[in-house]
């Protein structure tokens, strides 16, 4: 399954990163567009993951003209370490610059990739910090409701199963 460029959900787009998001993330040169808050460490971090033509590379959670915060997968699905069901899965994250939480812009945008993922079968997985609230909550309003234990990080590990 190949996810299209761009994903829109009812008040958000999801575009992938171009190579020029990707430079400017990486010189510390501002987009237009971009919140000022915008690139967080986070989103630079993810920048490390980018690679040009991967429709699963980071995408922008982008309101209106402004870029909020980043989502996107860590790879291309694949079988579940340690799980023989034979289903692909895939790693998700996310984030958003503070003055843009809790409007629920990150469960929607999780919701449009989820529908995506749906639709071709692919698990989701996602790590989160024990302490983070905000983010166990939106992926509790996503149905992540397999604890899998921590990982090396010590961060939870939490899948969705398909519906």
């Amino acid at each position: 399954m190949v996810l299209p460029a761009v994903v829109a959900t009812e008040r958000l787009r999801l575009p992938l990163w171009t190579a020029d998001d990707v430079a400017a993330m990486r010189d510390g040169v501002r987009r237009p567009g971009w919140h000022a808050d915008f690139p967080r460490r986070d989103d630079r971090d993810a920048a490390t993951l980018w690679r040009a033509g991967d429709p699963w590379a980071p995408r922008s959670i982008v309101r209106g003209t402004t870029v909020l915060g980043s989502i996107g997968f860590f790879g291309p699905p694949e079988p579940a370490a340690g799980l023989e069901d034979g289903i692909d899965e895939v790693e998700v994250g996310y984030g958003l610059v503070a003055e843009a939480r809790g409007w629920g812009f990150a469960t929607e945008a999780l919701t449009g990739l989820l529908e995506l993922t749906d639709a071709a079968g692919i698990r989701v997985r996602a790590s989160v910090e024990p302490d983070n609230k905000a983010s166990i909550r939106v992926l509790a309003k996503c149905r992540f409701t397999q604890l899998r234990g921590a990982n090396e990080d010590g961060e939870l590990v939490m899948a969705r199963p398909l519906p």
